[in-house]
């Protein structure tokens, strides 16, 4: 069995399609993985997440390690067995979470000391813990730990920063490497980091490249720069990273988002959007995102969105969507969270055949042209 390979299959521009291959199975890229944050896909059974083409689901370290334990899941047989996911699962290191839930924390070169968000109790979390946590997960693709700053610090920070982030990235290959059974089935991703600066993630990439990963993801994205900088940054940042080597763009994000990072070489996607919008009562359509509990939608007996093919559309109207949401009920949150997903996961294999097909730029051109156009 294949610990981790990557195979590129066919380009159109930078947009690139292929498979992942892996011990718990293949990852058809340009991939989308739904965040299932706390050991579940929130409002979905895995079986159903799996039949909306998800192929990879990713796990949160840090909510994992407050609740229930990493220690306690090692004794339970894992994420995979505790959950009933026999598919990859990636997880994120708890670097980001540290950041931007924990209000009381102190960063050193060791890591990163916090309080938990749920009881304020202690913790400590540094590169080795971080790898030894999602061991005990039984991860298939791990992050290295690193800190992601705001891109609207000053320039010094973000360096210092992105360094550090480098000397814990060498410090999460030995981690990870010395998780031996554990290091020989599964995959570990550094992160590149450096804000919207091209020189710094240029440096982050050089730093990672020599460490050397299985793949390599452009962190420090969609944290409120606008998707103009998030673009412009893409321009030069996929291209700075190992070719050979999936890239993943972390917390990312709206369709959109989506079709101009693949137009740029991105490989992975995760974000909680679709998952969370579907609890808010926002759709996403072909023609746009929907707002169901808008008043129009009382009396509409039409699908959610006529060429979507999920078992949604199919079967319920948006007058009935309108009706879940508005009343409050649990299954309206399930099945605009089904659509969602569903829906995310038709646009990444539209992708993948307009790349194989060589017309990416007119398929995004064309996505463009219905899902941004203004009612």
């Amino acid at each position: 069995m294949t610990r981790f390979s990557f195979q590129i299959h066919a380009t159109s521009g930078k947009a690139r399609t292929g498979t992942i291959q892996m011990m718990r199975g293949e990852i058809r890229t340009p991939a989308f993985m739904p965040v299932g944050t706390a050991a579940t896909v929130k409002a979905m059974k895995v079986e159903d997440v799996r039949r909306t083409g998800a192929d990879i689901i990713l796990g949160n370290t840090y909510h994992l390690m407050l609740r229930p334990g990493a220690e306690r899941m090692a004794r339970l047989g894992g994420l995979h067995a505790f959950m009933g996911w026999d598919r990859p699962i990636l997880t994120d290191s708890g670097g980001y979470q540290v950041m931007s839930l924990s209000e009381l924390r102190k960063i050193t070169e060791d890591g990163v000391t916090f309080a938990s968000h749920l009881d304020g109790s202690r913790h400590m979390l540094s590169p080795e813990r971080s790898m030894e946590i999602q061991r005990l997960l039984g991860s298939d693709i791990v992050m290295a730990f690193d800190e992601c700053p705001r891109a609207d610090q000053p320039r010094d920070v973000i360096a210092r920063s992105m360094e550090m982030s480098m000397r814990w990235a060498r410090r999460s290959r030995a981690g990870f490497d010395s998780g031996e059974d554990h290091a020989a089935r599964s995959a570990l991703f550094g992160i590149q980091q450096g804000a919207l600066d091209q020189g710094l993630r240029q440096a982050s990439a050089d730093a990672l490249r020599d460490i050397g990963f299985d793949g390599y993801a452009i962190g420090g994205l969609a944290v409120g720069e606008g998707q103009e900088a998030m673009f412009a940054t893409l321009d030069f940042a996929p291209g700075q990273l190992p070719a050979d080597r999936p890239r993943y763009l972390m917390g990312v994000g709206k369709p959109d988002d989506l079709v101009g990072a693949v137009e740029r070489g991105v490989d992975m996607f995760d974000c909680v959007l679709p998952t969370r919008s579907g609890r808010n009562g926002q759709g996403f359509t072909w023609n746009g995102p929907i707002n169901m509990r808008n008043a129009r939608h009382a009396e509409d007996t039409g699908p959610l969105d006529e060429r979507c093919t999920c078992p949604v559309c199919a079967k319920y109207s948006r007058a009935y969507l309108h009706h879940l949401h508005k009343s409050g009920e649990m299954l309206g949150a399930m099945l605009l969270t089904e659509h969602n997903l569903s829906f995310y996961q038709q646009l990444m294999a539209a992708m993948r055949a307009a790349i194989a097909e060589d017309r990416f730029a007119a398929f995004a051109a064309d996505f463009r042209r219905d899902y941004l156009r203004k009612e």
